[in-house]
């Protein structure tokens, strides 16, 4: 494990959510060759498998944003990158951030941090109460139409965005860029496809592959960046027939991860 209080306040800190992505999708792309940007991205051009701490966006992002990323899945405990101070905690080690607050956000944010959310789904729409809670836990938070599920060019404007409310700081950053294109519906970046699948849901990986260079890129510029790259939970396309998250299937509980860090200039 990496020392974060090193990290913290040298470093901007970019979390991208993939919404939705099953890990045997991302996996199967991955070793097939079809994610190169991800590819060299990541350690050893692998992803880690994870478990997700929660079964739908709310829950997940929730609790990653209190210092709750997703867990190796070998038998822990296994010591976290950023925690809340919490007496007992069994997951804060050496090299463990802690912060005095109630959220990853608000914790950064007291040490100097600018806060940036880029919603994608709706639990960041900003539309309803419940939509605008998450969000709400940053200083500066987006959301538009085009950012979201049924916009085949939502990542791209999300990234365009990102560009926008990152240029010219210079206080260090922490993004939130959670990622739409892979949540229902998906069948639309598959030509020819009339329902979502596995081969969808992978068309609209490839799509966000194409892209994400362009955020890696962004957030080289000022300073190194530690960028965590990865699902917040999976989703079921017919397996044991069930359809869709927020149910106790490994499809949704076993999620990809990647954690690495973007120096200055290394993403033209």
């Amino acid at each position: 494990m990496r020392d974060m209080n090193a990290i913290v306040g040298s470093h901007d800190i970019l979390m991208v959510t993939l919404d939705t992505l099953r890990y045997d999708v991302a996996e199967d792309l991955l070793a097939a060759g079809r994610l190169p940007t991800l590819a060299r991205a990541l350690p050893g051009g692998r992803w880690e498998r994870r478990h997700t701490p929660g079964s739908f966006t709310y829950a997940a992002h929730a609790a990653m944003l209190a210092g709750f990323l997703p867990t190796p899945v070998t038998p822990g405990p296994h010591p976290r990158l950023f925690a809340a101070a919490f007496p007992g905690s069994e997951t804060t080690g050496a090299g463990t951030w802690v912060f005095d607050a109630a959220d990853l956000p608000g914790g950064l944010a007291k040490a100097g941090y600018h806060t940036v959310c880029v919603g994608g789904v709706g639990f960041f729409n900003k539309l309803t109460p419940l939509g605008s809670a998450l969000p709400g836990l940053f200083a500066e938070s987006h959301w538009e139409p085009s950012f979201g599920v049924t916009s085949p060019t939502s990542f791209e404007e999300q990234i365009a965005c990102a560009e926008r409310a990152v240029r010219g700081r210079s206080e260090p950053v922490f993004l939130l860029v959670n990622v739409s294109a892979l949540h229902q519906p998906n069948w639309f970046y598959l030509p020819g496809a009339d329902g979502d699948s596995r081969e969808s849901q992978a068309a609209a990986l490839e799509y966000v592959d194409r892209h994400i260079g362009r955020l890696f890129a962004v957030m080289g510029e000022r300073r190194p960046c530690l960028a965590i790259v990865c699902s917040d939970h999976g989703t079921a396309y017919g397996e044991a027939g069930y359809v869709g998250h927020r149910v106790g299937h490994e499809v949704v509980w076993t999620v990809p991860y990647g954690e690495f860090v973007i120096e200055p200039g290394e993403w033209p």
